[in-house]
C-alpha cells in the first residue's frame, strides 16, 4: 500500500515575479516519468532530467484586471440598491429596518465597485461578509439574510452586466 507522501510530487509556483517559490501538492497521476513537457516559460515545465525529477514547475501567468469603471460601479450600485429594497421589503425579518438595512449593503457595494471590481473574476465574497457584520454590529436584524441576497443577485448579475458595459 502507498503511503500519502509516495503519492504527491512537489510543485512550485511563485508567489510573485521576484520568483519566490511555494510547493503544492501535485498527485502522482499528473505525472508521467517518461515524457518531458515544456510550453512557455510563463506557463509550465516538466522535465524529469532536472536535479529532482518529481518537480513540476509552474509559473503563473500574469494577468492584470482592469481598473474599475466609476459610471459602472454607479449603474451597478442603483440596480443593487433596487433590487435589494423590493427583495428585503418582503421578509418580515428586518421589520422596520430595511431602509437602514439596504443603505449598508449599498454602500459597502458601492466601495467595492469603485475600488475593487475589475471585470469578470474579480467578484470577491468579502464585501457581502462585511455587509453581515456591519448590520449586524449594528444591532439590525437580518444580516445574513441580507447578505445573502446581495451575494445572490450579484453572482447572477455583476459579471453579466461588466460584459453588456463593454460589449463582450
Amino acid at each position: 500500500m502507498a503511503t500519502a507522501s509516495s503519492l504527491i510530487i512537489t510543485s512550485r509556483i511563485p508567489l510573485s515575479s521576484s520568483l519566490k517559490w511555494v510547493s503544492i501538492p501535485i498527485p502522482n497521476n499528473c505525472y508521467n516519468k517518461q515524457s518531458s513537457l515544456h510550453k512557455t516559460p510563463s506557463t509550465y515545465s516538466i522535465n524529469p532530467t532536472r536535479r529532482n525529477p518529481k518537480t513540476l514547475i509552474v509559473r503563473a501567468a500574469e494577468y492584470k484586471f482592469p481598473d474599475p469603471i466609476p459610471e459602472f460601479a454607479e449603474a451597478e450600485t442603483e440596480k443593487f440598491r433596487d433590487h435589494l429594497i423590493e427583495k428585503l421589503s418582503k421578509k418580515d425579518v428586518f421589520e422596520d429596518s430595511v431602509d437602514e438595512v439596504v443603505e449598508i449593503c449599498t454602500e459597502i457595494f458601492a466601495k467595492f465597485m469603485n475600488e475593487e471590481y475589475g471585470g469578470p473574476g474579480t467578484l470577491l465574497v468579502d464585501p457581502f461578509w462585511e455587509m453581515a457584520d456591519t448590520i449586524n454590529e449594528s444591532d439590525l436584524p437580518g444580516g445574513p439574510q441580507a447578505a445573502r441576497a446581495a451575494v445572490k443577485w450579484a453572482q447572477g448579475h455583476v459579471d453579466n452586466d461588466w460584459k453588456e458595459w463593454n460589449g463582450n
